[in-house]
């Protein structure tokens, strides 16, 4: 009697402890606290327009030099970038804020990236930041990267962020439009 009293015991307490962990069911079943989604505009330097540059190469492989993109895949390239954020994808529309960070071209044979970057908010409609990382495979239609973090209107923000290219031209000017679920608001 008292090994079918322990093993019921044991059983309930499983039950308990065991619907409690799973809190408010599984994490893909969750609905974002808050949804964005801005544009950004990212020209790299090429010798001739610093007049319009947001992007600089600042690390290249030794074939490779600091105003072209190495390569075919560019890979060890490393790019900073102080890039417009906008509302919608004209580069002429008014920046609600700046992209800033980096971008490594880190495979050989894919053409693919690795980014860390923060959107600096100071507008009437945001303040603070929303940090990101993660890999972007660029062939890819749409890519996924983790949001990380925050600060001010974003603090301790957690969440994914869905990039799309939404257009390039040639190895000086992309735009993508960055679609932001986060999953963590305070």
């Amino acid at each position: 009697m008292r090994a079918q009293n322990l093993i019921s015991a044991l059983f309930l307490i499983f039950i308990v402890f065991g619907s409690s962990a799973m809190g408010k069911g599984p994490v893909r079943g969750r609905r974002p606290c808050r949804s964005l989604v801005f544009y950004f505009h990212d020209i790299i330097y090429n010798g001739k327009n610093s007049k319009n540059a947001t992007a600089a190469i600042v690390g290249a492989p030794a074939w490779g030099n600091k105003t072209i993109l190495g390569g075919k895949n560019h890979f060890g390239d490393l790019v900073v970038f102080d890039d417009p954020i906008t509302l919608d994808n004209n580069l002429h529309s008014t920046p609600v804020g700046r992209a800033q960070g980096f971008y490594i071209y880190d495979k050989k044979d894919v053409f693919t990236a690795w980014l860390g970057f923060s959107f600096v908010f100071n507008s009437t409609e945001h303040k603070g930041s929303i940090n990101f990382a993660g890999a972007d495979p660029l062939m890819n239609k749409t890519r996924d990267i983790s949001v990380v973090g925050g600060t001010g209107d974003f603090f301790m923000a957690r969440g994914i962020a869905t990039l799309t290219t939404d257009a390039f031209e040639g190895e000086v000017y992309f735009r993508l439009c960055v679609d932001i679920k986060l999953y963590e608001c305070w």
